[in-house]
């Protein structure tokens, strides 16, 4: 027989070494079974050269043997692909560890057959060797996760509950160890589930429909064993548990299947554009969340009954030291939407919990942290007054106009008139009435917005693109059903638009649609980036306002933040930001800051001219101080931005923030001071010359955690140069 089969497999074997030496394995059981499969790899295909260049051939048995390692270690190079951090644990490890056995086995029987084969050939002289390298990866069975999860599906099949100790097991094994935890992988597979049945995978869809029962078991067993760590205080009962965080409800809420869960918790759920109750599998006929008062004012019972304090709101839980063990989950919800979107890459991270419908354009307040070792950004923690790296609905944050056609004038903040200009005193009406935004659409319907996008009508293409819009506004499910009908292109297409209402409402229509991640990647390589910079430069203003929005709302990726850095967007956000509207700075600092938490673009953004513009934003009455001084603190990480800052006064400024500030801007002059400090004497000298030693003062000892600490460091060095010099003047 020729050797086609076994050049074959060799050449499979170095391309799937080649991929795995190139991609990033951010998971520990995926890793452990890959670097498996290539140890026992490279340590089989030397001898498969050896025998390639042989004279002899080779029987059938072989062959099959090797064409089927082939297979397997071809199939292990397309899951490798394919596979994400967002994947599910569950679904990753039923992959790829069956896969690591059967290249083990495939590989020992090889080795077996080449044994028996060239016995009498030199070559046998190490394949016992090598043979034994091999069976040093076996995985004894008790590490074998993946059939016992198999097991536990086997049981699911048969309608028995799994036993506990399998569950538990499968729990410790993935690190399925909390609410948390369990509740992003609810997430992660009802999100596979949805892609598996869009593209008719009816086996796959089957199979992450048997793990997402399985995750429900595992949770009522954490529930029943009472596994995870339960906070101080009297256990709290099941039914006054979230079914998702499985803590005590503070705001509990209905949903369409007449389930109650904590309400920032199944909002996150709604935002990941999840359609079904997490409980039931029920296909929710609306997302509207109701209140719950009833349970509500049982569990304010209960918590006198025991002693607890029940806070009046959410917000206030967190204030609240007896019940802060019982609302933990809370706190941790702050990082949940970070954790699945994987950005732990950005050097710098926001934190705060904004429910989709509350992802507007209002300050929230959230705090920055430096992941840099060096001395010069490790003691610099910016609190930044900017919104959660999330995109904005600017739909839902004004009321609409007052015409009978109810049109959002939201995002342009002023209604337009019937040639799009911008016209404060009288509303625009639009031949079409409301839409009933909240609901969800029809596939059908949207499919015909679309048509009509694609029109040669202006009147067609502008009552498209304004429906879309307010489909788009409020409901999480539009948005996934308007992408899915392919919706996005025509609409960066109307971006060009010489009509300028066409081309607002195609832009905010693009921005709601951001709000959804899997949409911001679609809105990113249908070219939107071009056509959004464009509009920056030569829009009506509430488009610009949206431009720079949708901006944020697509630099919320790692990748785009270097995409928008290099695509010319900086110089035109400058420019919004020293000639628009409040709204307008306002929304060219937010994505401006995003943009700068990308090393490269924080020189763009001073080359740009931006600091000039935000030395005058400090004033306070500007309406955005702390704004400007959190995108300072960012620029001030390099010399650029820190001579730029001394050159256009801002030393005296920055003072009299420390003394008369906000508590965020206080901090972050600190950390500009600091900066300025440590990085030249001559800057630190005109500090010391507009009297900030005494605000300093003042401020560590009285202002926030933070904001102390970069106080003392920054008197600390102060004491250090003025010993350094005294030291000199004695020698």
């Amino acid at each position: 027989m020729d050797k086609k089969s076994l050049r074959c497999l060799i050449n499979s074997i170095s391309r799937f070494i080649h991929l795995v030496a190139c991609h990033t394995v951010e998971s520990a059981i995926i890793e452990k079974d890959y670097v498996n499969m290539v140890g026992i790899l490279k340590l089989l295909k030397p001898v498969l050269d050896e025998v390639i260049d042989s004279a002899v051939h080779l029987d059938e048995k072989l062959v099959k043997e090797l064409e089927e390692l082939d297979i397997v270690v071809n199939e292990a190079r397309e899951f490798m692909e394919k596979w994400c951090p967002k994947m599910s644990k569950i679904y990753s490890v039923l992959h790829s560890e069956p896969l690591a056995l059967k290249v083990q086995s495939s590989a020992l029987e090889i080795i077996n057959i080449l044994y028996r084969f060239f016995l009498s050939a030199p070559l046998t002289s190490h394949l016992s060797a090598i043979q034994k390298n091999i069976q040093e990866f076996q995985y004894p069975e008790q590490d074998r996760i993946s059939e016992v999860i198999e097991e536990a599906l086997g049981d699911e099949r048969e309608n028995l509950v799994p036993c506990a100790e399998h569950l538990i097991r499968i729990m410790k094994s993935l690190s399925l160890t909390s609410s948390q935890e369990l509740l992003t992988e609810s997430v992660v597979l009802e999100k596979a589930r949805v892609k598996a049945q869009a593209l008719k995978k009816k086996d796959e869809s089957d199979l992450i429909n048997q793990i997402i029962d399985l995750i429900s078991l595992i949770r009522d067993c954490t529930v029943e064993l009472e596994l995870f760590d339960a906070p101080k205080g009297p256990p709290v009962p099941p039914y006054f548990q979230c079914p998702l965080s499985l803590e005590l409800m503070l705001d509990p809420v209905i949903v369409a299947s007449g389930q109650t869960y904590e309400k920032v918790f199944i909002q996150k759920w709604l935002d990941h554009g999840l359609i079904i109750c997490p409980k039931t599998r029920q296909t929710l006929t609306h997302t509207n969340l109701i209140p719950n008062y009833t349970v509500k004012a049982l569990i304010a019972n209960w918590c006198d009954d025991n002693n607890i304090r029940f806070p009046n709101t959410i917000k206030g839980s967190s204030n609240s030291p007896s019940l802060s063990s019982h609302s933990q989950d809370f706190n941790r919800a702050n990082n949940f939407s970070g954790s699945l979107r994987s950005s732990t890459s950005s050097s710098r991270s926001f934190h705060g919990v904004q429910s989709e419908s509350e992802k507007q354009r209002v300050e929230v307040s959230s705090g920055l942290s430096s992941r840099h070792s060096s001395v010069t950004e490790s003691s610099i923690e910016v609190a930044s007054e900017f919104p959660a790296s999330s995109p904005l609905n600017k739909d839902s944050t004004f009321s609409p106009s007052p015409s009978k056609e109810k049109i959002p004038s939201s995002e342009s903040r002023v209604p337009l008139t019937e040639n799009g200009n911008s016209n404060h005193h009288r509303s625009l009406s639009l031949p079409f009435t409301d839409f009933g935004s909240d609901d969800l659409t029809s596939s059908s319907h949207v499919k015909k917005l679309v048509e009509d996008l694609r029109s040669q009508s202006n009147e067609a293409q502008t009552a498209a693109a304004a429906e879309l819009r307010l489909l788009a506004k409020h409901n999480k499910g539009n948005r996934v059903v308007i992408a899915q009908c392919e919706a996005i292109a025509p609409l960066v297409s109307l971006l060009y638009s010489m009509v300028k209402l066409t081309q607002e409402h195609a832009v905010t229509a693009l921005l709601n649609l951001s709000i959804n991640d899997e949409n911001k990647v679609m809105i990113a390589e249908a070219g939107a980036l071009e056509p959004l910079i464009l509009i920056l430069k030569s829009g009506s203003e509430g488009a610009k306002e949206n431009s720079a929005a949708t901006l944020f709302s697509l630099s919320v990726l790692e990748q785009y933040k270097i995409k928008i850095g290099r695509s010319g967007a900086v110089k035109a956000l400058v420019d919004l930001l020293s000639s628009g509207t409040l709204r307008g700075k306002k929304d060219a600092a937010t994505a401006l800051f995003n943009l700068s938490i990308f090393h490269e673009n924080k020189a763009r953004i001073v080359q740009a001219g931006a600091v000039k513009y935000l030395i005058k934003l400090m004033d306070p009455d500007s309406g955005m101080a702390d704004k400007a001084i959190a995108l300072l603190a960012n620029l001030a990480m390099i010399s650029e931005g820190r001579s730029e800052i001394t050159r256009e006064g801002g030393i005296p400024l920055l003072v009299e923030v420390i003394e008369v500030g906000s508590q965020r801007g206080k901090e972050n002059a600190a950390s500009i001071i600091l900066q300025l400090c440590i990085s030249s004497h001559k800057f630190c000298s005109l500090v010391l010359q507009e009297g900030a030693v005494p605000p300093l003062v003042a401020l560590s000892q009285s202002g926030t955690p933070r904001a102390k600490e970069k106080a003392q460091q920054i008197l600390s060095h102060f004491r250090d140069r003025r010993e350094g010099a005294n030291g000199k003047a004695k020698s």
